[in-house]
């Protein structure tokens, strides 16, 4: 292990997603002391044993600009160099307030400009255009008309935030991808009412593979690039990825670096693309403008995104261009359960489930094909345990509310069974005594 750098430290915000400890295990062994911060003393990240110091934060989801200010306080310490975002709330307190943090630490993250052009979906797709990188067929829910073809609804933002939903944007719910079933048009009213702001509808591309460009950029230049494709989500209609392969593709590189070439972006940013079965076309899905939950597999083949934010964020040069072995898969395992569950328990109409045989066999034998997970190492194995008893306590304390809703149904159709019971019954019974 490396001894440490003249006392410089690095924040990662602690989150469930694999990537906080993915950071962690790069940069600690070259000798750069890590700082936690989490509103969760859970979080796996803080068992870790490169893990130096965990600090408590505010819970964004609760008051985002809290969390921002409490990002930029532990910024102003001397031995903080820079933050690493792994969430959106993250590299939105950080663009939002770029100039105060610039004064303390390294920024090698967007403009809020240029962050508001990824984050607000309707400006991203515009700027896709521009660039002449396909994209599925995409409106505001209120200009949709043509309900008969197979679609989905999507949040138009990233993140709730003021600049985006207004000062109400503590009230409602960004909300996550919906599939719509053909001839079935959504109430619209209620939507705008539930997520807080006018959401999108987008043409579904029939295929649950995504394909990521991942890319460091400094200040419109890439220094360091990555694909993979995802075989499998956390549902079997897609999601979070649960086992993904790395890829080179000139196709998916030259989308990628289109896009972000219009952008002339700075920092981290996760490309995603699905692939047209039909043409072959990779169409935007979103960008990602910070760390990736699947980051542990991508330092594990070779792409160190990690060490490279800290280099460009120190102005020391990453030599030559990165490169990375393809052909090699990884897992996030309770990632591969959910999916395994999802074709359990789940039904969504637009999307063919898979049989529980075929996908108990699929995962299993990937498992002995390419044994990889993102948190179970031997070098570091607490976070994993960690991370699993923090899902198995999930697990049931949701199948405990989903027990009591079930009971307290159960009783509130006995007692309206009752109530609804025609009176007659009862005194003509009583008359006939």
């Amino acid at each position: 292990m490396h001894e440490p750098r003249d006392d410089a430290a690095v924040l990662v915000p602690g989150i469930d997603a694999p990537s906080t400890v993915a950071c962690l295990r790069s940069l600690r062994p070259r000798g750069v002391g890590t700082i936690v911060g989490s509103e969760s003393t859970t979080t796996p990240a803080a068992f870790s044993r490169y893990c130096d110091e965990f600090v408590q934060l505010p819970d964004p989801n609760d008051d985002l600009l809290a969390y921002g200010d409490a990002l930029l306080s532990i910024a102003e310490r001397s031995d903080v160099r820079t933050i690493v975002p792994v969430r959106e709330e993250d590299v939105y307190s950080l663009a939002r307030n770029r100039e105060a943090f610039a004064e303390a630490v390294a920024t090698p993250w967007p403009t809020f400009e240029t962050l508001r052009r990824v984050q607000d979906r309707v400006e991203l797709f515009e700027a896709a255009e521009t660039a002449g990188v396909a994209a599925p067929e995409t409106a505001l829910l209120d200009e949709w008309e043509d309900w008969s073809r197979e679609t989905i609804i999507k949040p138009r933002y990233t993140v709730a935030a003021p600049e985006y939903l207004g000062p109400t944007f503590d009230r409602g719910e960004i909300g996550s991808t919906h599939y719509q079933t053909p001839g079935e048009p959504p109430n619209r009213a209620a939507c705008v009412e539930k997520l807080g702001h006018v959401p999108l509808v987008q043409e579904l591309v029939p295929d649950s593979r995504e394909y990521g460009f991942f890319a460091l950029y400094d200040h419109g230049d890439p220094v360091a690039t990555f694909q993979h494709c995802q075989r499998r989500g956390w549902e079997y209609c897609g999601g979070p990825s649960a086992y993904r392969e790395s890829v080179y593709i000139p196709e998916l590189e030259d989308a990628g670096r289109a896009l972000l070439d219009e952008l002339e972006w700075h920092g981290l940013a996760m490309v995603e693309f699905l692939r047209d079965p039909q043409t072959g076309e990779f169409k935007l899905m979103e960008i990602n403008p910070r760390f990736w939950s699947s980051l542990p597999f991508s330092v594990r083949v070779g792409a160190d995104f990690p060490f490279y934010y800290w280099q460009l964020a120190m102005n020391e040069p990453i030599p030559g261009r990165p490169t990375y072995e393809t052909g090699v898969g990884g897992h996030l395992i309770r990632g591969e359960l959910s999916y395994v569950l999802s074709v359990l328990t789940e039904e969504y109409p637009l999307v063919e489930r898979p049989s529980l045989e075929t996908a108990v066999r699929d995962v299993a034998s990937s498992f002995v094909r390419q044994p990889r997970f993102d948190y179970a190492v031997a070098e570091d194995p607490v976070p994993f345990v960690r991370d699993s008893w923090n899902v198995l306590q999930d697990w049931i304390a949701g199948w405990t509310v989903q027990a009591d809703e079930d009971l307290s149904g159960t009783d509130e159709s006995r007692r309206q069974s009752e109530n609804d019971r025609d009176p007659t019954d009862a005194t003509g019974s009583l008359a006939a005594e």
